[in-house]
């Protein structure tokens, strides 16, 4: 008397929503990894009677020129005789060094590039020229 079927069953496992779950399992992991900051773990510092600090970034400005010749300061309009002061202060606001980003329409006059970096050689602050890089096909 065999009470056995004989029909087998035949188990199957399909793989194919495996693969979606695996895929958002990765982009989450890869997302939260980048927003951990490594200085999250709280900790009681020794204490030192002398310590030695380390520099500061330097702050870092930006200075725009349109081919109408109109000023920006940190994406301010000013009037070009407004940029030395502007300057001046945020210098003398800063504890660390400035530097600014110099930014300017390629169909510009050069002098008008030469005047604004002329005002931070006078105010000392290190200015800096934003380019594009030009193509290898040129």
């Amino acid at each position: 008397m065999n009470m056995r079927s004989e029909r087998k069953q035949v188990f199957e496992i399909f793989s194919n929503s495996f693969s979606d779950i695996m895929f958002f399992l990765m982009l989450f992991f890869l997302i939260a990894s980048t927003m951990i900051t490594p200085g999250t773990i709280k900790l009681m510092l020794p204490q030192a009677n002398q310590t030695q600090s380390m520099n500061k970034p330097p702050k870092e400005i930006a200075i725009s020129i349109t081919k109408d010749l109109k000023y920006f300061v940190d994406n301010k309009q000013v009037q070009f005789s407004e940029i030395e002061p502007i300057l001046r202060n945020i210098k003398k606001e800063s504890s660390s060094e400035v530097h600014a980003i110099v930014r300017c329409d390629n169909v510009i006059a050069v002098q008008s590039l030469v005047d604004v970096l002329q005002i931070g050689s006078k105010v000392e602050v290190k200015m800096v020229l934003a380019t594009t890089r030009k193509d290898k096909a040129n």
